[in-house]
């Protein structure tokens, strides 16, 4: 059995570390400092290096702005990019998923740094990649709220839904299928989808936020890769096969579909193979 995550008491103070600064990242509620505290995380990371202590618990749910309002997936207005109104929408729906990205790194940081299938030599290269990735998804919600704020639009004007974050509370006990889910399912999902918004946005003259979504995109193949890395590390420790074993974590974890046409070619820049993923697919 893996050793609890919390193994310090609540009597002793808390050595301040990574851990402790991955959690004040999930407990801060406005987005712009969120991604601040973020970004000074990493810094202080590759200053320091210091672990710090386990803190005791982790949110549920991470501190958030009263809005955007949350709604059911379905519910969310579709995006139609002939307008700057619509066009805002849109870009507030890729800045939603990127201020709960920040706060999927920052879990996965807090949360399983410490977890008995990472062996401890190895554990500041797996804080180290997941402090790359939540600096990166900082300065991406950062970006994108610029230019929803160049569109007279603010982050909360648009509704939202709570997908990313209710997929991390279904793993949050469960390692190996938070690497699946996270990186490998949700993210890998943005690959196959952004090329083709990048594209409308040219399509209507709006070269500005088709780079915003480039600059992302581009960074987002290395996210999925970071991930693919740790997911084979773990199924090592498996007798099932990588793909065999993803299989077996995506149908008992993800509550939604695998939808295809995929980006084979981002895909397997990230390592995954059509192997992975094809045999999940719903055509």
């Amino acid at each position: 059995m893996p050793r609890p995550f919390w193994s310090v008491c609540a009597s002793y103070p808390l050595k301040m570390g990574v851990l402790v600064d991955a959690r004040e990242v999930l407990m801060t509620p406005d987005p712009r400092a969120k991604a601040n505290r973020a970004r000074q995380m990493r810094r202080e990371w590759l200053s320091k290096k210091t672990i710090g202590s386990q803190p005791s618990q982790l949110p549920e749910q991470p501190a958030r702005p009263s809005e955007p309002k949350l709604v059911a997936p379905a519910n969310v207005p579709r995006r139609r990019l002939g307008s700057p109104e619509g066009r805002g929408a849109l870009l507030h729906a890729v800045a939603h998923i990127e201020l709960n990205a920040i706060d999927l790194a920052a879990d996965m940081i807090a949360r399983f740094s410490n977890h008995d299938q990472i062996d401890s030599k190895d554990v500041p290269d797996f804080i180290s990649d997941w402090a790359s990735v939540c600096d990166d998804e900082a300065r991406h919600f950062v970006m994108l709220a610029d230019r929803l704020d160049e569109l007279g639009v603010s982050y909360g004007d648009h509704p939202a839904h709570n997908g990313l974050w209710e997929a991390a509370q279904t793993t949050c006990d469960n390692f190996p299928a938070r690497i699946a889910i996270a990186p490998l399912v949700l993210e890998a999902r943005g690959l196959d989808v952004t090329p083709g918004m990048i594209g409308k946005f040219k399509n209507v003259g709006d070269h500005v936020s088709a780079d915003v979504l480039a600059t992302i995109y581009e960074e987002e193949i290395g996210h999925v890769a970071i991930g693919a890395r740790w997911f084979k590390y773990l199924a090592k420790q498996q007798p099932l096969s990588p793909e065999s074993y993803f299989h077996t974590l995506v149908k008992a974890h993800f509550r939604g579909r695998i939808k295809s046409p995929f980006n084979t070619q981002a895909r397997t820049l990230a390592g995954l193979s059509r192997t992975y993923y094809e045999p999940l697919a719903e055509n």
